[in-house]
C-alpha cells in the first residue's frame, strides 16, 4: 500500500503548518512519554479528509490493504500519520475481526497520547467487538480481560474505555467493566511505572460513568477497593 501511503502522507504534510506544529508539540509534546514523536501541524479535520479523499482514490481496500495501510502510517513518529491510521481504522470498521486486536495492541502501546489512544479504544476496539460473533466476542473479551492486568497503562485505560460507545447506545457488558474499574482502581501504586498512571486510569473509569450517568441512569457503580 505505499501508493497510497506516500499519497496520505503528502497530502497531510501539504495541509499542515509550522505555527500549529509548534501549538502542538507545546500542547501534546511536553509529556516524557512522546519521545520523538513530530507534528505536522494538520488539523483533524484535514486528516480526516485526507483519509476520506484516499479512500476514494484507493476505492476497494480490502482487509489486508486496510490493517497494511494503517501499520505503515503508524510506523512513523508522525502524530498526524498516526491519527490517519486511526481515523482508516474508524473508516474500514467493519473489515476488521478478532485477529486484528493483536495489531491494535502494538499501536496502544506506542500511542503515548491520550488523543491516539482514546479513539482507538473508543472507536476502533470498542465497535470492532461489538461486531463480532459470539466466539469472536468470547475470545476479544479475553483480550480485554489480559488488557486490565498488563503493566502497561495504555492498554488499561483503553480495556475501560473501549466498551464506552456500547453502554451508552444501551448495550455492553456494564457487569464486566465495573470488574475492570475496579481491578484499574484498587492496582498498587508501586506497580505503575508513572506517578502519573494511576491518575490516567482514573481518569477514564471517571470518563465512562460521567457518561452512563447521562444517558443510563439506572446503571450503578460500586467501588470494591480504593
Amino acid at each position: 500500500m505505499r501508493d497510497a501511503g506516500e499519497f496520505i502522507d503528502l497530502a497531510l504534510q501539504r495541509e499542515g503548518s509550522w505555527p500549529r506544529a509548534d501549538e502542538f508539540r507545546a500542547r501534546l509534546g511536553g509529556d516524557p512519554r512522546v519521545g520523538d514523536l513530530r507534528f505536522y501541524g494538520t488539523s483533524v479535520g484535514a486528516v480526516r479528509g485526507t483519509i476520506r479523499d484516499a479512500l476514494v482514490r484507493h476505492r476497494g481496500l480490502n482487509h489486508d490493504d486496510v490493517t497494511a495501510l494503517s501499520s505503515e502510517l503508524w510506523s512513523v513518529p508522525v502524530f498526524e500519520r498516526r491519527l490517519a491510521a486511526v481515523v482508516l481504522l474508524q473508516s474500514k470498521i467493519r473489515v476488521l475481526d478478532n485477529a486484528d486486536l493483536t495489531r491494535i495492541e502494538g499501536f496502544l502501546r506506542t500511542a503515548q497520547l491520550r488523543e491516539l489512544a482514546d479513539p482507538l479504544a473508543i472507536d476502533v476496539v470498542g465497535p470492532l467487538i461489538a461486531g463480532l460473533d459470539t466466539v469472536g466476542r468470547v475470545r476479544a473479551d479475553s483480550v480485554l480481560d489480559r488488557w486490565t492486568r498488563e503493566q502497561d497503562v495504555w492498554l488499561r485505560r483503553a480495556a475501560l474505555l473501549s466498551p464506552l460507545r456500547e453502554l451508552r447506545a444501551g448495550g455492553g457488558d456494564w457487569g464486566r467493566f465495573v470488574r475492570h474499574a475496579n481491578l484499574a482502581l484498587s492496582r498498587p501504586r508501586e506497580h505503575d511505572d508513572q506517578a502519573a498512571d494511576g491518575g490516567l486510569l482514573r481518569e477514564a473509569v471517571g470518563v465512562v460513568l460521567e457518561d452512563v450517568a447521562k444517558n443510563r441512569p439506572e446503571l450503578e457503580f460500586t467501588a470494591t477497593g480504593t
